[in-house]
């Protein structure tokens, strides 16, 4: 679920076109302008010019997140995402994917920023406590934007667990900043267990929505990773970097395993890059990723926490759905570090996987032999899929 979310929070983060509003509504004009000064502060930047803003309707913001996930998410795309998602366990196939991601996003944004226009968006009628918090957050990705090429990197294609990496980074740093924007003088971050409790009281607010309460697991933590785990990620990078508060563009993490565990990123262990052998005709392809993984794992086991304190020892990995006149089918490759981590993934993931039963499926889970590093293949499709025999094959690195 995470590239389903990261994706919407880039439309959130970089809009394009011309939403409607009313331009540098003065109330909204005054509270940017005094928030800027402490921003600035907090992230240790300076703006390089003034911050344009405007007001939209929670209506306004509903009908424009629509067309861009229209636009962003076409039907085939659409249908090849939920496909790997059904097939892995993560969404119930009964779910109308596209209407509570759209319920989720209108019911809790109180502002965004738009680097295409460099127009500030706040939501008429939100709470004013809760739109000075969030127009803090958005006013770091303002300043953002003006070190970074954001409309590019959040419109990254091919390698969601990367693009994953880089919205954990940006929403992470933004989230430090906004609290000490509202604490100023306090490091509050720095103090013992205040990461045990920020993340409940994130959960607690997220849980009042009543579409976060009823979305799937996989959902809800997709929705707070890059917000928890990009600041804890900014608050080891502002310790490692003294004096540096942002990663260039050459910098940013190229993996969630980065993200979840820094000595990874700090040791430049980048991710393998997986390919298949031959270009087919497939309705989706793409990368997990750890914290996908990690996902995974969770909804397998039933639920409870997601257990992302050790790193899994995953390498890299890639996917592909293809589909059929049953039903999609799903072919997945994940390189491991060693041995033991490829034989610990299908001694517990891999064998819940094979326990599930959908009815005229079937599951595998296999080493690959002859292999360059440990890998295993994860294929779930219709049992009277032709290509059962022969599944799609990696390229040798």
């Amino acid at each position: 679920m995470v590239r389903l979310l990261t994706a919407l929070a880039a439309f959130v983060l970089g809009c394009r076109g011309t939403p409607p509003g009313s331009a540098q509504e003065p109330d909204l004009a005054r509270l940017v302008d005094s928030l800027r000064p402490a921003v600035e502060r907090a992230v240790g930047l300076r703006f390089k010019g003034p911050t344009r803003s405007a007001l939209k309707s929670r209506e306004e913001v509903g009908a424009f997140l629509l067309g861009k996930l229209r636009e962003e998410f076409p039907a085939r795309r659409q249908e090849g995402i939920e496909g790997v998602y059904r097939l892995l366990g993560l969404l119930p196939d009964t779910l109308d994917l596209r209407k509570l991601l759209l319920e989720l996003y209108t019911e809790q944004v109180a502002g965004f920023y738009d680097p295409d226009q460099r127009t500030l968006f706040g939501v008429r009628g939100a709470d004013p406590a809760q739109q000075r918090l969030v127009l803090a957050h958005e006013l770091v990705h303002a300043l953002q934007a003006q070190y970074l090429p954001l409309d590019s990197i959040m419109h990254l294609r091919g390698d969601a667990d990367q693009q994953a990496a880089v919205q954990a980074v940006l929403e992470g740093h933004a989230t430090l900043a906004s609290i000490r924007v509202l604490v100023p003088g306090q490091d509050i971050v720095s103090r013992p267990g205040f990461w045990d409790t920020f993340r409940e009281q994130i959960k607690a607010q997220q849980s009042g929505s009543q579409a976060f309460a009823r979305a799937p697991l996989a959902l809800r933590e997709g929705l707070v990773f890059p917000y928890l785990n990009g600041a804890e990620f900014m608050r080891w990078w502002d310790s490692a970097n003294a004096g540096k508060r942002l990663p260039t563009l050459a910098e940013l993490p190229r993996s969630t395993e980065q993200i979840l565990h820094p000595a990874r990123y700090a040791a430049g262990d980048a991710p393998i890059v997986v390919r298949f052998a031959a270009t087919d005709t497939t309705l989706y392809e793409d990368t997990l990723g750890e914290i996908e993984i990690q996902i995974l794992a969770a909804v397998l086991r039933g639920g409870g926490e997601v257990l992302t304190g050790q790193p899994i020892g995953w390498g890299g990995d890639r996917f592909r759905v293809y589909r059929t006149a049953q039903g999609p089918a799903l072919v997945w490759y994940i390189v491991w570090d060693d041995a033991e981590s490829a034989a610990r993934f299908r001694g517990t993931s891999g064998e819940r996987l094979l326990a599930r039963d959908r009815p005229g499926y079937r599951t595998a889970v296999e080493p690959v032999p002859g292999a360059a590093r440990p890998t295993v293949r994860v294929v779930i499709a219709p049992t009277a899929w032709e290509r059962w025999a022969h599944p799609p094959p990696l390229r040798a690195p």
